[in-house]
């Protein structure tokens, strides 16, 4: 069942959106080769807890940890540890919340130092397709329009493959709710968007 919040549970889930932000600049600035992902692991948490929330994801499923720590080929859901980052390492981060009884959900990708222009333009189409379907993440377009604008950008335009096992979904006192976000999917399709709703849209 989708569920529509107000406007002040929307406000409780900014706030631990705000916090993931916070635990996210603080990684940014703290990524360099030698660091390993249990070190940025910690200092995320001690920047969530900081804050008054808890880490979103520890403990979630049985995760152990607070970052979902994710290096080249992996796509999303690693778990953090002591191999060192190294130059040119693309390291995505994921990173939760919880505060108020709402969750909040964001995750960056950052290249190591220096790395291929190949991944820069990966890097760079992926954030372009993020932004150009959260044009569509209005009252009275569809699911299908905020798929549709990655698929188009990331597979027509630019001739790169999105993941269809994995999906952006809706986020509120839970941290996976309906409805599911594909990456995927045909314009004025799927369920329609309504005032407060919230999801979490996410291009992989």
């Amino acid at each position: 069942m989708v569920y529509y919040k107000t406007a002040e549970e929307i406000e409780f889930l900014r706030e631990s959106c705000l916090i993931v932000c916070k635990a996210l600049e603080t990684v940014a600035a703290e990524l360099k080769p030698g660091i390993t992902g249990a070190q940025i692991d910690a200092l995320a948490e001690t920047v969530i807890r900081d804050h008054g929330a808890v880490p979103g994801f520890k403990g979630y499923n049985d995760f152990p940890a607070t970052l979902c720590i994710s290096v080249n080929e992996g796509v999303v859901h690693g778990i953090p540890n002591n191999t060192p980052f190294k130059e040119g390492d693309v390291v995505s981060v994921d990173c939760g919340s919880i505060k108020n009884g709402f969750y909040g959900d964001s995750a960056f990708t950052f290249a190591i130092g220096h790395v291929g222009e190949d991944i820069m333009k990966l890097l760079q189409v992926t954030n372009t397709s993020l932004y150009l379907a959260i044009e569509k993440a209005v009252a009275g377009n569809r699911i299908g329009d905020i798929s549709y604008a990655v698929q188009q950008y990331c597979e027509k335009e630019h001739g790169y493959g999105v993941v269809r096992e994995l999906v952006g979904h809706g986020i509120g006192r839970e941290l996976h709710e309906p409805p599911e976000v594909p990456n995927f999917g045909k314009r004025g399709r799927g369920m329609l968007l309504k005032e407060g709703l919230t999801i979490a849209i996410e291009p992989m």
